[in-house]
């Protein structure tokens, strides 16, 4: 990784943000990680004196399902590139009467309900664990929260998120029951983000746009493609604007515990990692080895 960052702010934009606007000093970057390629190449660009990369989560076109996603790589990319600090944006069902589609969810905490996916960067002779009792930075939360309320949205703050494997949405049955457990919106990506991201020492928040009520609420007609597209189209423009607005608020300087999140979370002697393992996981804690 080179010493000079080339971003310092990623965003992922997921269903319905495959580019963002207003980037200045436009380039695409396509990159090779130890984990494979990432979803699609980096866009990197220029928005209130902040260089950004932009990776769209599913690729250009829409071309991969949630579980089909290199996460691995894609974090590791934004890191490979010095982003320090890391936004997702996409769509989520609502699974409470007050969270409207159209609305916007800032959510604090998640639920893990996936079982196909590769979750971490470490293995292959190197054991470590990260503390993720609070999977998002509070103040990345927070810049992100008053940018979408400038924006116009109608925002929630904080709030769980029930991470599913997908692609199909969830049987009314399940519905339900992330309803009894306190959950408050439902997707298919964001948690195994916050994961890897938490593992790379970067800050992380969410940005999550209700496209429906999933199916519990029986007053209306399950969720459709048809349907989360509708609302997709209505919420880009207002995501468009609460991102650059977004970006003007981030502190490049990071006064929170995330750029230490590995310091006491690597078990494995150093002396026998292999060097395999070293290469494959120089960008995210090279200073640690």
């Amino acid at each position: 990784m080179s010493s000079t960052p080339r971003a310092t702010l990623g965003v992922i934009g997921g269903s319905g943000l495959y580019e963002l606007d207003g980037l200045g000093d436009v380039e695409s970057v396509r990159l090779e990680t130890p984990f494979g390629p990432p979803s699609d190449e980096y866009v990197l660009g220029t928005a209130a004196g902040c260089r950004i990369a932009f990776l769209p989560r599913h690729g250009r076109g829409h071309r991969l399902l949630p579980t089909e996603l290199n996460f691995r790589a894609n974090i590791h990319g934004m890191k490979q590139l010095g982003v320090s600090q890391l936004l997702s944006v996409g769509a989520v069902g609502s699974l409470r009467e007050e969270i409207a589609p159209g609305h916007v969810v800032v959510p604090d905490q998640f639920i893990d309900r996936t079982f196909d996916r590769h979750a971490t960067f470490f293995g292959g002779g190197v054991v470590a664990h990260v503390q993720l009792g609070d999977p998002v930075c509070s103040r990345l939360a927070a810049a992100v929260t008053v940018a979408a309320r400038g924006a116009g949205a109608t925002l929630h703050e904080g709030g769980t998120y029930v991470c599913m494997e997908g692609p199909q949405f969830s049987t009314r049955a399940e519905s339900n029951l992330y309803r009894a457990w306190g959950a408050d919106v439902i997707g298919m990506t964001n948690l195994t983000e916050a994961r890897l991201a938490r593992e790379a020492e970067m800050c992380y928040a969410s940005l999550a746009f209700v496209t429906d009520y999933d199916c519990w609420r029986e007053a209306t007609e399950d969720v459709s493609v048809e349907v989360i597209l509708a609302i997709l189209a209505e919420n880009s423009a207002g995501a468009r604007r609460a991102l650059a607005d977004a970006v003007a608020r981030i502190d490049p300087n990071r006064g929170c515990g995330c750029r230490d999140a590995m310091r006491y979370g690597i078990i494995t002697d150093p002396r026998v990692i292999p060097d395999a393992a070293r290469e494959r996981l120089r960008p995210i804690i090279g200073r640690y080895l």
